[in-house]
């Protein structure tokens, strides 16, 4: 699965703040457009998560789904896939970059495969979407708190 979208956004916020938001599994659905549910199914030692269940709705994916989350810090998080009805591989990152001025460049990067059979320019498309939503969703959460 080598095939991935990769986009960035700058968030007037510091990086612990950014990822604050990010490890705040239990309020997605508040901000997240689509996430229906996010519940923490194995909370890790150091407080963040380490197995996540989602049900999402933003077309064209619709599925329920648990992730598995490896942490860096304030610096990144990467996500697999554990277990999907729809989805067959759901792997992604945030990489937090500390601009010095009080403001985050922050990238998401996300590749996803499918059960059912999708030509590469509708599973990009998809990618696009997710993370575009993603972002702007994050961005305009971190900023209003």
């Amino acid at each position: 699965m080598a095939e991935q979208t990769t986009s960035s956004i700058v968030i007037d916020a510091p990086p612990a703040d950014v990822m604050a938001v990010i490890a705040d599994f239990e309020a997605y659905p508040t901000w997240a457009k689509g996430v229906k549910t996010a519940d923490v199914t194995e909370p890790g030692a150091d407080g963040r998560a380490e197995q996540v269940y989602f049900e999402l709705d933003v077309s064209p994916i619709k599925d329920e789904y648990t992730l598995s989350y490896d942490w860096d810090a304030d610096r990144k998080v990467s996500w697999t896939l554990v277990q999907g009805k729809m989805l067959k591989a759901l792997d992604g990152s945030y990489t937090l970059r500390d601009l010095g001025n009080g403001a985050t460049e922050v990238t998401y990067r996300l590749a996803l495969d499918v059960s059912i059979p999708l030509i590469g320019m509708l599973k990009r498309k998809g990618e696009k979407i997710l993370i575009d939503t993603a972002l702007k969703g994050l961005k305009k959460h971190v900023e209003s708190r």
